[in-house]
């Protein structure tokens, strides 16, 4: 790179945005142009920086379901928020109570990191934690039990229930405009997988103005969501032990998995090379943008979202120790993906590939997701 050949940083730059309320630093994210180590000359991808918001990507589903529970009169003036998060959702939740005058409880697992537990208790945010995994549904069934529980005990406590919530796709609509309006056309979406919120919202607006739009799903080796067994993960904020409703799978082209080491190496690669990081959902969408850049046809517009930066993952992603500790260093991933033809045709331990998605519950998402707030 010949930054001397670039003009003076900040020349015509457009003089940042004066917010009054903190929930209007929200969105208008930028994009960054990521090329090697995970492509060549002249091919890459796209980075939509949603680290840049407060929280992070989940500041817009937030904020979103709080403001439409709140319009249908689902969550009435000043009543507890309750819900199920490894992180990402707290922090928005936690603006969205700032925001509209709602105390928030946050159930998360002893899996959060402790700067994580210390920031939201920082914001105002209850955390209760759960002491052990579902026999079957692991930690999120866990925290979802314990979700019950407590609005058992508070009958007008609200649950967004960010899994199974159409609001939480709709919040994505601003998403997907924002990246018509910086890119023009966007040929390929690639995006983690968790809740399904952000790649069915962000896939389905896109369509509208490009029909044949590929998009690529990242998730998570030991992940239920598209047809593996789910076992322990050691990565959060993508994949689940459950089988959310939003997840739209007949939008998928296809879905990659993606191991914790294969993700500390990408997520350093881009601190390294490019300055924008994040944790394990952008470390793994990274190494899957580069192989689409490298797969698709030169021309080919790809964008890639970025959920978060890097900043909670310091003692984990980024620490040497810990990363030694799990066996996670000097593990730079195959060139390319293995392939399977079916997603339940063996158990994947590593970078994975398969073309052929489907609902591993055979659910039809209209009926699943209706009359789900």
């Amino acid at each position: 790179m010949h930054f001397d050949l670039l003009e003076p940083l900040g020349a015509h730059a457009p003089l940042p945005v004066i917010a009054r309320r903190p929930a209007q630093l929200v969105g208008n994210t930028p994009l960054l142009w990521i090329d090697a180590p995970f492509a060549p000359a002249g091919r890459g991808f796209y980075a939509k920086l949603e680290g840049t918001n407060p929280g992070g990507i989940k500041d817009r589903p937030a904020l979103h379901m709080v403001r439409e529970a709140r319009r249908r009169g689902d969550l009435t003036p000043g009543a507890p928020i309750v819900e199920s998060s490894s992180g990402t959702l707290g922090l928005g939740l936690a603006l969205a109570g700032l925001t509209y005058g709602h105390p928030v409880t946050v159930v998360t697992d002893p899996g959060m990191e402790p700067s994580m537990v210390r920031l939201l208790t920082a914001l105002g945010t209850h955390v209760d934690q759960v002491a052990a995994p579902h026999p079957e549904g692991g930690w999120q069934q866990a925290r979802r039990e314990r979700v019950a529980e407590l609005l058992a005990r508070t009958p007008d406590a609200y649950c967004p229930d960010q899994y199974h919530n159409p609001d939480n796709v709709a919040a994505y609509r601003p998403l997907a405009a924002e990246l018509i309006a910086q890119l023009g056309r966007v040929d390929v979406l690639v995006a983690a997988v968790g809740t399904g919120g952000h790649s069915a919202g962000t896939a389905s607006v896109l369509r509208e103005s490009f029909p044949g739009l590929q998009l690529i799903g990242v998730d998570s080796v030991g992940s239920a969501i598209f047809g593996q067994p789910a076992g322990p993960r050691l990565m959060r904020g993508l994949g689940s032990s459950i089988h959310p409703s939003n997840v739209d799978y007949d939008a998928f082209a296809d879905v990659h998995w993606v191991a914790p080491a294969e993700a500390v190496w990408a997520c350093r690669q881009l601190a390294r090379r490019h300055y924008a990081s994040g944790g394990w959902s952008v470390g793994a969408v990274a190494l899957v943008a580069g192989w689409a850049a490298r797969t698709y046809p030169p021309g080919t517009r790809i964008a890639a979202i970025f959920p978060d930066g890097p900043y909670r993952y310091l003692e984990t992603v980024y620490n040497d120790v810990w990363c030694r500790e799990h066996g996670l260093l000097d593990q730079a991933p195959p060139a390319e993906p293995d392939e399977i033809a079916a997603p339940d045709g063996c158990v994947v331990t590593g970078w994975t590939r398969c073309s052929q998605v489907r609902d591993p519950l055979g659910r039809d998402r209209a009926n699943a997701t209706a009359g789900v707030r």
